[in-house]
């Protein structure tokens, strides 16, 4: 993720996070489906999108 990523993730509201979290939990969901039938080619993206999550959590949890 890159820095702008990051600022664009701070600059949201927080339904707007929210949201953003619920897409990409479902997002890895589906990968861990799709790793467990053999289907993943890219086995990092797993790896993106739970740091992904980490950090929009860091940021609702830092708003409050």
């Amino acid at each position: 993720m890159k820095k702008t990523e990051f600022q664009q993730f701070k600059n949201k509201s927080l339904p707007e996070l929210q949201k953003d979290l619920a897409d990409y939990r479902e997002k890895l969901r589906g990968l861990k489906f799709d790793l467990a039938q053999g289907k993943v080619k890219n086995v990092k993206e797993i790896k993106k999108i739970k740091k992904t999550i980490a950090r929009i959590l860091t940021i609702i949890r830092t708003t409050n």
